[in-house]
């Protein structure tokens, strides 16, 4: 089977990154994400704000490998970082009073990636 490799600039620089930040801080989680990330378009997490709903609590800190969508609702405020979101599911989680950020962003929030969930 053919090894595909991303064309992406944004998306090699985010991985080299989150794998540099991995062994510098020690933190397991930001390797996890790297690796994650470094999977093919199609094998990539997709998720909906209704699963972020489920799996969370007021104030807790998300971060989703892949793409968030729209559809569902979010009742608590959370911080939620994705590669990559649609338009409404940004505009929902500014409804819902939550905090969307890039993943570069919560990495430089909290380097040791302490108490942030996975969501795939």
């Amino acid at each position: 089977m053919k090894q595909t490799k991303t064309t992406n600039p944004e998306l090699i620089q985010l991985i080299r990154f989150l794998k540099k930040q991995g062994r510098e801080k020690e933190a397991a989680i930001w390797r996890d994400v790297a690796e994650q990330l470094a999977k093919a378009r199609q094998q990539r997490a997709v998720v909906n704000l209704s699963r972020i709903n489920r799996h969370t609590k007021k104030g807790d800190e998300v971060i989703v490998p892949g793409k968030l969508l729209a559809a569902g609702a979010i009742d608590h405020s959370v911080t939620v970082a994705a590669f990559s979101a649609s338009e409404k599911a940004k505009e929902k989680l500014k409804a819902a009073k939550a905090k969307y950020l890039s993943i570069t962003e919560l990495v430089e929030k909290n380097p040791n990636g302490t108490n942030i969930k996975i969501i795939r």
